[in-house]
């Protein structure tokens, strides 16, 4: 039992550093740009208003949608867009033209992701290095390069795993939203009435007497939940429980105490909505806070830049983007993994962010849009998994998901306005990525059915090659299709070429499904094409880690074994050929010719080893 509790307390604090970083950086200028906007007259009962709307917006949103009904929607224990994108596909497997739907919705909500991902690091950095013009003015100056320093630092350190540093996630953490509350009570003391504003009566007050303004600020108001898709994201990792524990029990407290903190700040010194998170601050503690928030946020955007390597590797498993070169950073923890193209395209992008808006204000214009469109878009996939995958019943699957389908809705629109103000920025972004995954997921389709097209019937093939069969060598040779039962190029030009067929033959197809983990109880199906030949597919999950070596190490004691040193691996690079036709229009075709062509080797993607790899090329046209 003490085993239980001291290994649910590590998670629990895990999870604080991990899930609730993004969120929990939010303080910084949450307030600031909802009173900073300057539709909100400056008036106590508007303060009221202001805090009861934020308080409920994380209630409604966090507490309810996310940590109770969200968390519950898990996909063999994992959590996040991909997990539930592929729980809903599955429960419309039946209706194709809705499940096509399905998948493009939610590749798209995937898609902007990375536009999310690019804002977060640029304004949660940029917000916290902003404390040093509170310390002085004269500091203004060194507030952007001092920002693109330590993005710089935090990029530059990915290849060498989180492994070592985040194990201080947590405590860092834990001590920040310490500090968040600690300032929040000292002004809450001085002003306790301010504990009114929980009541809901104050936030519907302020909505029904300011319809208008409270549409345009809940643009604003939608940068207290940044962050609370992590929460689901992070499933995998930590469990419902840590995540609810940790969610309960400190950070939304943490939360409250200090946005409610401001709120006090600002009835009895209204001077300080300039930036009132470090004004509740006392003169000595300023540059320690700065300290700690750049911290903060370092952390919650490492977080966030782990992600895009998690999301990135299980989008190419599904098929939606081209293979990437993926380095593994621990040897223990296969899931700490490097992409160095994400990584530097992420740090081109946020430097562009930074330079462009310059300050957290102008970022803040640019922030809401394509997290909005992701709490819409999973709140849709919800729908669809508790109606078709759960089988509840339809008046239960509308109440359950209707009114957040409104709220997130609501919150969406809002941020529409802001569409010419920033808004567009991580839409372009996440409309790239889109236009990258369509392009690749269709050219692969085209490139499949041309394969398909030409393709010559396995079996038929074997046995005229065995009615006068050629020289056989000692060894084994793994030929990989993409087709099952279909002849590999790499075959007919190693007949061809070399007129010799080895002792042990694999057609190998790789299968990559729509859930997260495929076990090694079932990575295998085999089946005996005579003559020492075999036809073997081999299935991965989208957070499985191909290696192909090891999953046919099973094959032993089936009549076929394979012996490292003597096995050799065929692999077939083709080269596309755009040609004008029924595909894609030209431009796409283009594109797609390009990305595979500087798509990383299936050898590594793999994980061949490299001295026991032969590739044998050709050109396909689409």
């Amino acid at each position: 039992m003490s085993a239980s509790k001291s290994s649910l307390a590590a998670l629990t604090l895990s999870a604080i550093g991990v899930v609730y970083g993004d969120i929990g950086t939010s303080v910084l200028y949450a307030v600031k740009e909802v009173f900073g906007s300057g539709h909100v007259p400056f008036t106590h009962a508007n303060v009221y208003g202001i805090l009861s709307i934020f308080f409920w917006t994380l209630t409604v949103i966090v507490s309810i949608k996310y940590v109770l009904l969200v968390l519950r929607a898990d996909n063999n224990g994992e959590g996040g867009l991909i997990a539930m994108l592929a729980l809903a596909s599955q429960a419309v497997k039946d209706k194709p033209e809705l499940r096509k739907w399905l998948l493009a919705i939610g590749i798209f909500g995937t898609s902007l992701f990375y536009g999310d991902g690019v804002i977060t690091p640029a304004i949660s950095v940029l917000s916290a290095v902003e404390g040093l013009e509170v310390i002085s003015p004269a500091f203004k100056q060194w507030v952007i390069p001092l920002t693109l320093v330590v993005l710089f630092c935090l990029f530059a350190v990915q290849k060498r795993g989180t492994g070592g540093i985040g194990k201080f996630f947590g405590p860092i953490t834990l001590i920040w939203f310490a500090a968040l509350a600690v300032l929040g009570v000292s002004q809450i003391v001085r002003h306790p009435e301010i504990l009114a504003a929980l009541s809901p009566h104050h936030a519907l007050g302020f909505m029904f007497n300011h319809p208008g303004t409270t549409f345009i600020i809940l643009g604003a108001v939608v940068l207290c939940v940044t962050g609370a898709e992590a929460l689901y994201a992070d499933l995998g990792h930590f469990g419902k429980r840590p995540i609810r524990l940790a969610w309960f029990s400190v950070v939304m407290p943490a939360l409250t105490l200090n946005y409610f903190g401001q709120g006090a700040l600002l009835l009895e010194n209204p001077e300080a909505v300039k930036n009132p998170f470090y004004l509740m601050a006392p003169e000595w503690a300023l540059v320690p806070m700065v300290v700690l928030a750049t911290l903060a946020t370092v952390i919650a955007s490492q977080a966030l830049i782990t992600g895009a390597f998690s999301v990135t590797k299980q989008v190419i498993q599904l098929g939606y983007l081209p293979r990437l070169n993926i380095e593994h950073t621990s040897v223990r923890d296969t899931g700490q993994i490097y992409i160095p193209f994400v990584n530097w395209g992420l740090f081109a992008a946020i430097v562009l962010a930074v330079v462009l808006f310059r300050s957290s204000s102008n970022l803040a214009a640019a922030y809401g849009i394509a997290v909005t469109l992701d709490m819409l878009i999973t709140t849709i996939l919800t729908f669809f998994v508790i109606r078709y995958g759960w089988k509840y019943p339809l008046a239960l699957c509308i109440a359950a998901t209707g009114w957040f389908f409104i709220v997130d809705l609501a919150f969406f629109s809002s941020n529409m306005l802001k569409l010419f103000h920033g808004g567009w920025f991580p839409l372009v972004i996440g409309g790239i990525i889109f236009t990258l995954m369509m392009t690749w997921k269709q050219g692969r389709a085209l490139l499949n059915a041309k394969l398909r097209a030409d393709a010559i019937d396995l079996k038929g093939f074997l046995e005229a090659v065995f009615v006068s069969p050629p020289a056989r060598v000692e060894g084994s040779a793994v030929f990989l299709t993409a087709e099952p039962g279909t002849v590999p190029n790499a075959l007919l030009h190693n007949l061809k070429h070399n007129k010799v067929l080895h002792e042990h033959n694999l057609f190998v197809t790789v299968r990559n499904h729509e859930v997260p983990w495929i076990g090694m109880d079932k990575r295998l199906a085999i089946e005996s094409l005579g003559h020492n030949c075999w036809q073997v597919v081999v299935h991965y999950g989208f957070k499985n880690d191909p290696d192909l070596p090891r999953a046919l190490e099973q094959i032993r004691g089936r009549g076929c074994e394979l012996e490292p040193m003597t096995t050799s691996y065929f692999l077939s690079r083709d080269v596309v050929v755009p040609t004008i036709g029924s595909g894609m229009v030209a431009w796409r075709e283009k594109l797609f010719a390009q990305m595979h062509h500087n798509a990383s080797g299936a050898a590594d993607f793999l994980n061949l080893p490299n001295n026991s790899v032969v590739e044998l090329g050709s050109k396909i046209e689409i």
